[in-house]
């Protein structure tokens, strides 16, 4: 998803109401944004770097299961309760994001919901996008030769 993607069918006003609702954060390689089963309280659009989706699996820690870049849409799971993160994230090299406040985000979608029917089309393309990516990396996984 690009970040004019995260933008598309929103008003000049809707625009500059949701980047009030955001900073700007920089990360250095290896932080981490968040942990799987933590309270999901932010939204990142990257601007520049990588940030790592892992997953933890016993014995084996943190399992990267995909690499999201400049333009892509972190989070999710501040939309819907109980706001936990499903995955874990981790900044690979530096990373560049604007940060959106999932609590803001939640009031702004309650007041206006045409704007929150936009933000609601717009993360749902990010899951079917991140769903059909893991169909076509299980695909390839168990592919018979």
């Amino acid at each position: 998803m690009s970040d004019t993607s995260l933008f598309d069918g929103l008003t000049a006003h809707e625009r500059e109401t949701l980047l009030r609702a955001s900073r700007e954060e920089f990360y250095d390689d290896g932080d981490r944004l968040f942990d799987e089963g933590g309270h999901a309280g932010y939204c990142w659009l990257i601007r520049h770097g990588r940030v790592a989706l892992d997953t933890t699996v016993p014995g084996r820690g943190h399992v990267v299961i995909q690499t999201l870049g400049p333009g892509d849409l972190l989070g999710w799971s501040w939309l819907i309760p109980p706001y936990r993160w499903h995955f874990g994230a981790r900044a690979v090299g530096t990373v560049e994001a604007t940060v959106f406040d999932a609590e803001q985000l939640r009031v702004l979608a309650d007041q206006d919901p045409r704007l929150g029917y936009v933000l609601t089309r717009q993360l749902l393309a990010v899951v079917l996008d991140r769903l059909q990516s893991t169909r076509a990396r299980l695909l390839d996984l168990y592919r018979h030769d």
